[in-house]
């Protein structure tokens, strides 16, 4: 069993920073960091191994966006740098905790345990 608990969203002007955390428990393979905003697919936004700390990002958040673990604390963080409005999105971190072949690491279907979601704004 995997519990996530996640922090950190908020408001922010574009071209801000804002950092997420996700605080879990349990024993998982792979964490990822999704958002899905109003209408929308829920979209990968960044994954990472827990074991190797290799670490995987959708196009649209390469070089602003860093995906990072503290496995010491088993804490999870989203760094976010140059935020844009279309960022704005609810904020998910998501565990696969039984390495669940036949889907690509972006892809929510993978991912069995979810946390509740931050808010993140990011207005113009």
């Amino acid at each position: 069993q995997v519990q996530l608990v996640e922090s950190g969203g908020g408001s922010v002007q574009a071209g801000g920073s804002l950092t997420l955390s996700c605080a879990a428990s349990g024993y998982y393979y792979i964490m990822g960091w999704f958002r899905q905003a109003p209408g929308k697919e829920r979209e990968g936004v960044a994954a990472i191994y827990s074991r190797s700390g290799s670490t995987y990002y959708a196009d649209s958040v390469k070089g602003r966006f860093t995906i990072s673990q503290d496995n010491t604390k088993k804490t999870l963080y989203l760094q976010m740098n140059n935020l844009k409005p279309e960022d704005t999105a609810m904020y998910y971190c998501a565990a696969d905790s039984s390495l669940s072949d036949g889907w690509q690491l972006l892809n929510y279907r993978r991912y069995d345990y979810w946390g509740q979601g931050t808010q993140v704004t990011v207005s113009s």
